[in-house]
Order: structure tokens, then sequence, then C-alpha cells
């Protein structure tokens, strides 16, 4: 598909997200070119490498990732769109230097994410990074602190931020639709699989596993870890609370209008299967916030079973009604005696499992959000500080998991008052690789 096709079929498919969001008029837009760089395709960057190539006057003009196989065909999948091959570059130390970038997307593995994002605005390009933010709290405060002295944008993957029908419905929420909204629970759902015990074994060719650690400090090779396994091991992953609960907890976050927890508890564990997985298959984190407010994450790794007809969502419990939200860009608002007061609908299929993009059409809002702050037209929809704040309340869920401890935080800064919890604000770095601003 190439670019005229996609804008086509993206107005045909959702016009009436269309109208409702300016920032889909792609004609609209200054004719200066936005020349980008996306880092870590062989999923979610695969994705966004696409999508940002099909934007008009966006050149999607380097593409870096440290496995061959997954370089090569980034760039034909690119090339295809555009007629136009992008340069290929396994460090991402030498993409940051190139000065014609204006912008890079990241999709790195997690533990790659806060030290990309920051190597990257110190060189002065704008950044859209893949949730969650960072590895880890420390790392989230240090992009927020980069954004500002470096002058440059950064936006998180929260992509519902963008959403054009829950942006109203959380309007409506906070206007008082179903009174004082006083609590919400989300809830994730998958059915995956058993990793096994991995073996120590060669890396594959053409994967540079050296880089691939990058930040992380050096560890052996084993069979399941690349890759997407990453993600169940504390060392490069965060799990599901993050992998996942990142988007609904940041949905819960501000429809309750709420920043910083004064309390965190977590429960869960490796239930599902005995294998390497070391993160919580099953989890359920529990945040109370000041001002009589609270939330709760479900997340369940290997049982599918969906809660109100989805495999993901959240609801919101007001002092005059309720609001139930099933993952997309549509949801019911209902009475005090569960009567059906207003709902908004999507023609958009929400595919909850589905690990690269549940809702394509959907996600390209966040892009082009991105694309349009950095002309200047917009500001961002998830800008970093927003993007952290949400991205902190799972980190708390797990940082309650792995001490044991029920969380007291400084509702000022999130941070916990508990030594062995704040051990876990920061991580250990390969020497030479240390994040600094």
């Amino acid at each position: 598909m190439n670019r005229r096709n996609f804008v086509q079929t993206l107005s045909a498919g959702s016009a009436g997200l269309v109208l409702a969001n300016p920032l889909f008029a792609f004609g609209g837009m200054p004719a200066k070119k936005i020349v980008m760089a996306v880092s870590g395709t062989n999923s979610r960057g695969l994705f966004l490498a696409k999508m940002f190539a099909r934007l008009p006057d966006v050149e999607v003009a380097y593409i870096c990732d440290v496995d061959e196989a997954v370089l090569l065909k980034t760039a034909s999948e690119v090339e295809a769109i555009t007629g136009k091959r992008p340069k290929l570059i396994r460090d991402y130390r030498k993409l940051v230097e190139i000065k014609e970038i204006d912008a890079v997307a990241i999709a790195m593995p997690d533990h790659w994410h806060a030290p990309a994002a920051l190597m990257a605005a110190a060189a002065g390009k704008h950044v859209y990074v893949e949730k969650p933010c960072g590895h880890n709290p420390a790392e989230g405060e240090m992009l927020v602190q980069a954004a500002a002295k470096y002058g440059v944008l950064i936006q998180m993957g929260n992509q519902r931020r963008s959403f054009p029908n829950l942006k109203e419905g959380i309007q409506a929420m906070h206007e008082g639709i179903i009174g004082n909204v006083y609590f919400a629970k989300g809830w994730y759902a998958n059915n995956r699989k058993s990793i096994g015990k991995g073996q120590l074994v060669t890396v594959p060719a053409g994967l540079d596993f050296e880089l691939w650690q990058g930040p992380a400090p050096r560890m052996p090779f084993r069979s399941n870890l690349v890759h997407y396994n990453w993600h169940w091991f504390w060392h490069w992953g965060t799990g599901e609370a993050l992998n996942n609960g990142t988007h609904e907890i940041d949905v819960m976050r501000w429809g309750l209008d709420v920043k910083h927890p004064v309390k965190v508890t977590s429960a869960g564990g490796r239930y599902a299967f005995q294998d390497d997985w070391e993160t919580p298959d099953t989890q359920v984190i529990t945040l109370e916030f000041p001002n009589g407010k609270a939330m709760t994450w479900e997340g369940r790794s290997c049982n599918n079973l969906p809660i109100e007809g989805s495999g993901r969502g959240v609801i919101f419990y007001g002092t005059t009604g309720s609001m139930i939200y099933p993952g997309g860009d549509e949801f019911s608002f209902y009475d005090m005696d569960n009567k059906l007061i207003k709902a908004w609908k999507s023609s958009e299929v929400v595919d909850a499992a589905n690990p690269i993009s549940p809702f394509e059409r959907l996600d390209v809002g966040h892009l082009e959000n991105f694309v349009a702050a950095i002309r200047g037209e917009s500001g961002l929809n998830s800008p970093i500080a927003e993007g952290y704040a949400s991205t902190l309340l799972p980190m708390l869920g797990n940082i309650a998991q792995r001490s044991g401890k029920t969380l007291i935080c400084d509702p000022a800064t999130g941070r916990p008052n508990d030594a062995d919890a704040l051990k876990l604000w920061s991580r250990s770095y390969q020497p030479g690789w240390e994040m600094k601003l």
C-alpha cells in the first residue's frame, strides 16, 4: 500500500475518526519534510517504520537494528511503500550522530528505551519512544529532565491519548457525567505459552548480541530470550504490567485525574508454568491516591478469559454512574440503575492479543500528533512528563511485587519510603553505557 492509497483507505474506513480529529487532515501539513530514523524494527518498530513512511512529508531515511535479517526486511518494506530504500545502521550510537535526522522512533527492548531516548535528545533529535519510557523510575525521571534541558519533544507511545472518541469521553467524565469518579479497574488477558528452560547457545548469525544488550550489564545468550521473551526477565524486561498494563493504567490515571500514589500493593507470581519466566504471569496491582481515589490492574498472561467481553479494558466507577471502556475507541456510560446514558461507537475492531497493534488505524493519530508537534501545529498528546507519570504506576507495582512490601509513597514524587524498595528505583549499567544528562 503506497501513501496515497493509505490515506484513502484510512479515510474510507474511519470517516468519523477523520472528522473528529483534525490531525488526520493529512493534506493540511506544511511542506517541510521531517527526516526520521526508526530503531528496533523486529515487531512494533516495523509497524512504526511503515506507518511513519506513509505519512506525507515524512521520510524514514534510516533504519537501525542489531539483527541483519530484521534490517533487510524493514528496509524492503519501507522501500515498497516509498520507492526509496532507507540507509541501514547497526550501532545506535552512530545513528544519533547523523545531523540530517530530525526525529527518532524507538521500539527496542525495554532496557534500551530510556538510554536511546536520552542519546537522541542530547543530539538534538525529537523522540517517539514506545512504552514503557524506561526500565525503572530513575530513567523516566531523567527523560523528563532531558526534554527540558535539550529543548526537544519526547512523546511516549501510549497512543490512547490520541483516540478522538476516548478524549471526548474522558472530558465528559471530568465534566461530571457520572459524578465524582473515585475508582477504576483495568485488566489485560492473554494466553501465552511456556518459554521453557533456555540453554546457553551460540548467538545466531546476523545478531549482534553485544549491541542488543547495550546498556544492560552483560549476560550470556540463551535460547529462549530473543526476540520476544526478554519481556519476562527482569534484567531486560518489565513484565506484563509494563508490556501491556501501561496502556490501561494510563487511561485510568487520565480518567481519575490523578498523578502519584500514596500507597501501592501487588499480589501475584509465575503460576501457570515452571520455566525461566521471572516476572509475574498473574498480577493484581492496587494503587491508592490522595483525595479518596484508587485503581486496580489485573494482568493474566496465561489465561485469556475476557472481562466485559474484552481481553483488555477499564471500568470507571463514580458517584452517579459508571463507564465501561473495552480497550479501543468506544465506551458506554451507565447511571446508578445500570441504564445506558450515552455511548461512543467505533468501526475499529480491537484484537487485544495482537502484540504489534490491536488497532492499526487508531494508532496513526498518535504518530500524526507527534509529527504535527514537531512542525509547531499542535502540542503533544503525551509529552514525556505525562508518559512517565503513567509508566511509574506499574513500575511501583513491580517494585512492591519484587520487594514484598506495601509501598507508602510521597504523593509529590511517587518515591516509596522504604530502603529495600528504593534499591529497585534504578539499575546498574554496563560500564561505559551509563545514562548521563
